[in-house]
């Protein structure tokens, strides 16, 4: 009896210890980067340990991938995608990759052509479609999908219009579509559009040609330019981060027509630092909230989520270790946070506390230059 109830007693402990460390034990993490103006040679491929943070390098793709500054990885791993950002005077493009993840090895397949400084790219998880926001042609393509992996041309061309834009003349002068990111059935594609101050909502059939239809749209205060979006683990609420305003939106996602429930800054209150709202990852348990702030900020500012509501409290902010810290990634297994400092040319690993959501700065770190996107992808 006695050794029931010792059994009894530890078993929450043993438990709660496991789901800890639930989750694979060994990634591959992918790094894209600018090329132009620096030393960066394309994609980088690290192996990543989610219980030590430890990193190791694989491979790189090599010279003749120009601005690789946004890949996605397709759902069964074996292959890559990637834009090719290039600015206003000329079309970008976007380029596809087979990997293999047990060697980290990437190899192109094809490119396609894209609007104007591509700057984000997702693809849906049976694999039928890819997605290109382009920043500085303010449009979204969208790309079918073969079962090598190349993409074919565009099969369908979103085109913003230049007569509805915010109120910022310099920031918001014509259309800068940011991201594309499906909702989490997929029923749904979202894209913001920093110069208008909008989100727009279309619903996506991925046997279409042509898959989205019907738009629809909610707006940001005007100003606060949006960028990226995330949603919480309940699939209700959507959050949306802003570029300009270094702002949290926080909408009830209401089945693809957002309802706002509320407006958080990033930045502290009386700070006289310089605002660059970046990128925003809701914590695999989906407790927590991370975001990142540029500027002369330089933050990861960490929010609690309140399970009843999706509204938003302030736990922390910290110093990301580096500057301009354009994207970053939390492992699967909810143990690190790994941000990419693009003026600084590192990558730094953060220990997370997941009781608390705060996080500490380990000694693991990548060299890399230029690095402005992560991305993992398990070797099993």
């Amino acid at each position: 009896m006695k050794k029931l109830l010792l059994i009894l007693c530890l078993l929450p402990g043993l438990l709660s210890a496991q789901s800890k460390n639930k989750g694979p034990k060994i990634l591959d993490l992918l790094i894209g980067t600018y090329t132009t103006g620096t030393n960066s040679e394309g994609i980088y491929v690290y192996r990543f340990y989610t219980e030590t943070g430890r990193v190791a390098y694989l491979s790189r793709t090599g010279q003749g991938v120009d601005n690789p500054s946004y890949i996605c990885v397709s759902n069964d791993r074996k292959f890559v995608y990637a834009v090719n950002e290039i600015g206003d005077d000329r079309k970008g493009s976007v380029s596809s990759f087979t990997f293999d993840p047990k060697v980290g090895t990437l190899n192109l397949i094809n490119k396609q052509v894209s609007g104007a400084g591509p700057c984000y790219i997702s693809i849906d998880k049976d694999q039928k479609h890819v997605f290109s926001a382009n920043y500085a042609g303010g449009s979204l393509y969208v790309y079918p999908v073969a079962a090598d992996g190349s993409l074919g041309s565009a099969s369908q061309i979103i085109q913003d219009p230049s007569n509805d834009l915010g109120p910022d003349k310099k920031r918001q002068e014509k259309p800068h579509v940011h991201t594309a990111v499906l909702s989490p059935d997929e029923k749904h594609l979202l894209y913001t559009n920093l110069g208008s101050d909008k989100i727009h909502v279309y619903k996506y059939k991925a046997s279409q040609p042509q898959p989205l239809s019907e738009p629809t749209s909610v707006s940001v205060t005007g100003g606060d330019g949006p960028r990226h979006i995330d949603f919480s683990a309940n699939r209700k609420y959507m959050y949306v981060i802003t570029e300009m305003g270094a702002h949290v939106f926080t909408y009830e996602y209401n089945g693809g027509k957002p309802k706002m429930l509320q407006k958080v800054s990033m930045m502290e209150d009386g700070s006289t630092k310089e605002p660059g709202g970046a990128d925003i990852h809701v914590s695999p348990d989906g407790l927590f909230l991370y975001t990142s702030n540029r500027g002369t900020a330089n933050e990861i500012v960490v929010y609690r989520i309140n399970q009843d509501n999706g509204m938003l409290s302030f736990v922390e902010r910290h110093n990301t270790g580096g500057n301009h810290p354009r994207n970053f990634v939390i492992d699967p297994t909810g143990n690190f946070l790994l941000v990419a400092n693009k003026n600084s040319n590192n990558v730094v690993v953060f220990k997370i506390n997941r009781a608390t959501g705060q996080i500490t700065q380990t000694a693991n770190k990548i060299e890399v230059d230029s690095p402005s996107c992560l991305k993992f992808a398990s070797i099993e």
